[in-house]
């Protein structure tokens, strides 16, 4: 099965050397999940970061379908809190 797989921002170190941008297409077996996607990947157990499928977050263990999108996200930071200096 083909899966999309998108790092964004600081995980994009992880994807396969020569990825162009942001995003590669992996060819996988039936029966992958996300955390075989990363762990397979690279990414270190100990990051954080929100696993995005087709625009829904999902558990490490989601099994993934052929051409699904799975997007790697770190952790968003920040915000205007409405304060005023």
């Amino acid at each position: 099965m083909k899966v999309a797989v998108q790092c964004f921002a600081t995980l994009g170190v992880y994807l396969p050397a020569g990825t162009t941008g942001d995003s590669v297409t992996l060819e996988l077996p039936a029966g992958t999940t996300v955390d075989d996607v990363v762990r397979a990947l690279g990414i270190p157990a100990d990051l954080e970061y929100l696993r995005v499928v087709n625009g829904h977050e999902r558990p490490p263990g989601y099994y993934l379908v052929d051409g699904d999108v799975l997007s790697l996200f770190p952790p968003l930071a920040g915000g205007s809190g409405g304060e005023t200096p």
